[in-house]
């Protein structure tokens, strides 16, 4: 599963995985990002749920390992390493756009949601379509 999701990741295709029957309940935000979420140039909107303690961010090169969990606007939750109970790891300029702007954001520790819009996300090319909203931690960066 965990090969699927950053084969998926890294072609930009979406892996519904089912997370092995686990789902995590969508927060209730879900539709949109909240007004006090800051936004960037790109539209990327972003809320930092859990401050980190790191001091370093990544950038686009660098190699990482997050948990995450992905919802459509309509709160269905399309992919989750923590429902698999497995971080994944990846070269953070292989994943969605909107992946790879916000993550650089981060500090290692630091929990962050994030709205993509569909531009930044899978582009409209296949599914999951539209804005997709994730829960990410920055775990490590290597």
């Amino acid at each position: 599963m965990r090969t699927l999701l950053i084969f998926a990741m890294l072609t930009g295709v979406a892996a519904f995985a089912s997370a092995q029957g686990k789902t995590i309940p969508p927060p209730e935000d879900v539709k949109a990002a909240p007004a006090d979420a800051k936004k960037t140039s790109s539209g990327l909107a972003y809320k930092v749920i859990t401050p980190g303690k790191g001091k370093q961010r990544p950038t686009a090169t660098s190699n990482v390992t997050v948990h995450y969990t992905g919802w459509t606007t309509d709160g269905k939750m399309f992919d989750s390493s923590v429902a698999r109970g497995e971080p994944s790891s990846f070269p953070l300029n292989g994943v969605i756009k909107g992946w790879t702007e916000g993550v650089q954001l981060m500090v290692e520790g630091e929990k962050t949601r994030f709205w993509i819009p569909e531009p930044m996300a899978y582009g409209g090319r296949r599914p999951p379509f539209g804005m997709l909203v994730f829960d990410i931690e920055l775990l490590k960066i290597q």
